[in-house]
Order: C-alpha cells, then sequence, then structure tokens
C-alpha cells in the first residue's frame, strides 16, 4: 500500500514538473537560469520515499562564481538526493539517450542541460569544447558525472577525464559532492528508509594540470571522493542504528 501511494505520488509530481517547467522554460528556452528552479523541487520527493535527507554544503556556496562540480553517480534516485545540492546558473552534462525518456528527457533539454554522445568520442569531445567555450563567454557552471554511470552498488567507479579536461580548459575549480550510499537501501514499502547525507568538499585547483597530467587531477579528485563517501557511509549507519534502537525502545 505504501509504494502504490508512492508511485502514485511520483506519477503527479513528475506531471506536475513537466507541465510547470516545460511551461517556465518556453519562456527562455535552455536558459542556464531554469535549471535549479526545476531541480530544486526534485530533491523535496526524497520525503515521501522516507529517506531524511541532510546537505552540508557552505554559507559562500551561491557567491562562489564558476565551477566544475563532479559527483558520484549511484542509481534513479540520486535525482531526489543529490540534486539538493545543485547551485544557481548550474547546468548538468548528461548522456544523449536521456532525452528519450518521457516526460523527464524532454524537460532536461529544454532547461537548458547539455547533452553528449559518450559513445563518439570525437562527438563528446566537440562537445566538451563547446561547454569550455560556453563558460569562458558566460558565468555558468557545470555539473558532471565523472564516473559516467551509475554505480548501483558497486563502490566508487572509475573516472572518465571530460569533467576535468572542461574545468583545465575553462580555468575553474572542481568542487566533489559526495552523496552516502543509497543503493539497495530504499524500500518502497517501508516508512523510514534512514538517512542521507550530501556533502560539498571544498574547491580543488586546477591550476598546474594540462593535457598530460589530467589524470593525475583525476586521481585527486577521486580519492578524496572516495574517503568522504567512506566517512559518510559509516556516519549514515550509526544514525540508522540509533534510529532503530530508539524506535524498539518505544
Amino acid at each position: 500500500m505504501i509504494a502504490l501511494l508512492r508511485i502514485i505520488a511520483v506519477a503527479v509530481f513528475a506531471i506536475f514538473m513537466f507541465v510547470f517547467g516545460v511551461g517556465y522554460s518556453l519562456l527562455s528556452p535552455r536558459n542556464p537560469k531554469n535549471v535549479f528552479l526545476v531541480a530544486r523541487p526534485f530533491h523535496r520527493m526524497a520525503k515521501i520515499f522516507g529517506y531524511k535527507v541532510e546537505l552540508r554544503v557552505p554559507e559562500d556556496v551561491y557567491t562562489r562564481g564558476q565551477h566544475v562540480y563532479i559527483a558520484n553517480h549511484q542509481n534513479t534516485w540520486d535525482l531526489f538526493t543529490v540534486s539538493a545540492a545543485i547551485t544557481p546558473k548550474t547546468v548538468t552534462v548528461g548522456k544523449k539517450s536521456l532525452v528519450w525518456i518521457p516526460l523527464f528527457g524532454q524537460l532536461y533539454w529544454i532547461t537548458g542541460n547539455i547533452l553528449i554522445d559518450r559513445f563518439n568520442k570525437t562527438k563528446a569531445k566537440g562537445t566538451i569544447d563547446q561547454v569550455v567555450e560556453k563558460m569562458k563567454s558566460g558565468d555558468a557552471s557545470i555539473w558532471m558525472f565523472p564516473e559516467g554511470t551509475r554505480s548501483r552498488g558497486r563502490g566508487l567507479l572509475p573516472f572518465k577525464t571530460g569533467a576535468f579536461h572542461t574545468a583545465i580548459g575553462a580555468g575553474v575549480p572542481i568542487i566533489p559532492i559526495v552523496c552516502s550510499t543509497t543503493q539497495d537501501k530504499l524500500k518502497l514499502n517501508k516508512w523510514d528508509n534512514g538517512h542521507v547525507i550530501i556533502e560539498m568538499l571544498p574547491p580543488i585547483s586546477t591550476e598546474g594540470y594540462g593535457k598530460e597530467n589530467v589524470r593525475e587531477l583525476a586521481k585527486v579528485c577521486r580519492d578524496q571522493m572516495e574517503q568522504k563517501l567512506a566517512e559518510l557511509d559509516a556516519e549514515v549507519d550509526a544514525l540508522n542504528a540509533g534510529t532503530k534502537t530508539a524506535n524498539e525502545a518505544k
């Protein structure tokens, strides 16, 4: 019964966001400002799924200027959790096939997000070059998932270099964002699905890095994110254990 109610709630929400998001974006199609306005409501749905989401971001996050944000990509539920960390004038870079997802794909495109053909290296590189030029000529930031695909419980996957080439080319810092593990923790028929912590790490400078050592930059970022993921998972496990003990004591 709980699962059915959640599915209905998501369906109603998806239709509403499609109508509202597309309608609003038609006033200024593919404007980077649209993404923040449309994406932020998605994370509020986390409560519907029984998640207690804690977002940890610096106080000056909205006044920092341009960055390339990178985040771990676990599963479909990222749409309702990690979206809490998106900042104004930030667009995401996703795979081209997303546009074919009913409602979401069309909304994703018209709000101003960038689609790349990751199976065609030539086209993907051309798109990254365009992203760099777009950052240099404007004030938008970019959000990418450097794993390139959903990890689905396999830990932090190896990083692809697109995000790091983008940051180096645009001359902007990288800000890692880490979400605690959610894979296999969501039970649709369970009211309380525990805690989720999303933390924005300090900026990592790209100064001194070039094409010849882009993988070194990727490793620096991945090492920090892997360590933080382990810390957040340990904290979440402790919080969930405490909640379980308190409920059993009632």
